[in-house]
C-alpha cells in the first residue's frame, strides 16, 4: 500500500484530523474532497463513483474548520469540492467566497430547485427530518407539534444535545422564522424549563438518556435510528434505539423541519472535470439509493424512495418554508439559546 493510501485508509477510519497531510494539489482521473461528513458515511458513494468512473477519491475529514481552511489556501487550495451537513454550511461556504458556481443540466434535472443555491453555488443531496424520539413504554400519544415541546406536561422529561449544534439551531432558527422572536424566545424558554438535564451529548446520547429512564422524549435527526438499528459493532445502539420511536412533528405553521447534506464545488478546484462528474454522479438514481439505503436518509432526487427502515416509520409533511429564509433567521436562534440560558439546563 502506497504511503498516500494508507493515509486514506486511516482517515476513511475516522483517525486523521484535517491538518494531518496534504492532498495533491493536482493529478489526472482524481478529485479531491474536504469533508465533515464521516469517512463511513460517503465511502460507500465513493466507491460506487470509483467503481463507474475510473476516477479515484481522496478525502480529507474534519468536524470543524475546512471552509476556513479552504479560504487560508486560497487558489493554493487542492479541495475539489466541500461535502458538508446543514444548509447554513453550506451557505457559509459560499459567503466566505471559497466556492463556485455550477451550471449542470444533469444535477438541475435530478435535483429540485428548492434543494439548489439559486445560483448556483451549492445542491442539496439528502434531507434528513429532526424528529422527536419518544419512548415506547411511557409515552403513549403518537403524534405531537413542536409548540407542544414547551408545554409543562412535559418537565423533566425531555433531552436535547447543546442548543448551539447546528441541527437545533436549524430548528430553532425555523420556529424564528414561523412565529417571530418574541414568541421564539417564550418557546425555547419553556422548552428549556422541560429538559431533564442540562443539553450533552449528539442525537444518540439522547436516546441513550430515553432507555435509561433519565428523560422520556428526545430532539434528533432521523437518521441516527436508523444508524443505531443497524449497529453490529455496538449492539447495545439497538437496545436503545429498540426502546424509542420516532415521532414527526408538526407545527400551527407547518410540517416536519428538514435540513439538507451537500455540496459545493471549491473556487479553485484543480480536478474540475473530475470534481464536476463527481457533484453529478451524487446526484444521480444510483447514488441517491446508496444514501437511502447506507445513511438513512431521505433522497433529494424526485422518484427514489426511502430505504424500507426509513418508510416503516411513517410519512410525514416536510415544512415548506424555504431553507434560504430559515438560514436567514440562523443568527437571532444562536442569540436566543444564550439570551435564555438554554445550554445552563432547565431553570430552578
Amino acid at each position: 500500500m502506497s504511503t498516500l493510501a494508507g493515509r486514506l485508509a486511516t482517515a476513511a477510519a475516522g483517525l486523521l484530523t484535517a491538518t494531518a497531510f496534504a492532498l495533491p494539489a493536482s493529478a489526472a482521473g482524481e478529485v479531491n474532497i474536504y469533508s465533515y461528513r464521516q469517512p463511513e458515511l460517503i465511502q460507500p458513494l465513493l466507491d460506487g463513483f470509483t467503481e463507474k468512473t475510473g476516477i479515484k477519491t481522496n478525502v480529507i475529514f474534519a468536524d470543524k474548520g475546512l471552509a476556513q481552511r479552504m479560504q487560508a489556501e486560497g487558489e493554493n487550495s487542492p479541495a475539489d469540492v466541500l461535502m458538508t451537513v446543514d444548509v447554513g454550511r453550506l451557505d457559509g461556504a459560499k459567503a466566505l467566497g471559497v466556492t463556485q458556481p455550477v451550471n449542470s443540466e444533469i444535477i438541475n434535472g435530478n435535483i429540485p430547485a428548492e434543494f439548489r443555491d439559486p445560483e448556483g453555488h451549492w445542491f442539496g443531496l439528502t434531507t434528513r427530518a429532526r424528529v422527536v424520539y419518544a419512548s415506547r413504554e411511557r409515552v403513549e400519544q403518537n403524534a405531537i407539534t413542536y409548540e407542544e415541546l414547551a408545554d409543562p406536561k412535559w418537565k423533566g422529561r425531555i433531552c436535547t444535545r447543546s442548543g448551539q449544534h447546528p441541527y437545533n439551531i436549524g430548528l430553532f432558527a425555523s420556529v424564528v422564522a414561523h412565529k417571530g422572536e418574541k414568541a421564539a424566545e417564550e418557546w425555547l424558554a419553556g422548552l428549556r424549563d422541560n429538559l431533564a438535564r442540562k443539553p450533552a451529548g449528539n442525537d444518540r446520547g439522547q436516546v441513550q438518556g430515553i432507555y435509561s429512564g433519565e428523560c422520556d422524549i428526545g430532539l434528533g435527526n432521523n437518521y441516527y435510528m436508523g444508524k443505531m438499528l443497524t449497529n453490529e459493532k455496538e449492539p447495545e445502539q439497538k437496545e436503545w434505539a429498540n426502546s424509542a420511536k420516532i415521532l414527526f412533528p408538526t407545527s400551527a405553521e407547518g410540517g416536519t423541519h428538514v435540513n439538507i447534506s451537500g455540496v459545493v464545488m471549491a473556487k479553485y478546484a484543480p480536478n474540475r472535470e473530475e470534481a464536476l462528474k463527481l457533484m453529478e454522479y451524487l446526484s444521480s438514481a444510483e447514488a441517491q439509493q446508496i444514501y437511502a439505503e447506507a445513511n438513512f436518509e431521505y433522497p433529494v432526487k424526485p422518484g427514489v424512495e426511502a430505504s424500507e427502515l426509513v418508510r416503516s416509520w411513517g410519512s410525514f409533511t416536510p415544512d415548506d418554508l424555504p431553507l434560504t429564509e430559515i438560514f436567514a433567521h440562523r443568527k437571532t436562534a444562536s442569540e436566543l439559546v444564550d439570551r435564555v440560558g438554554y445550554d445552563d439546563g432547565p431553570a430552578s
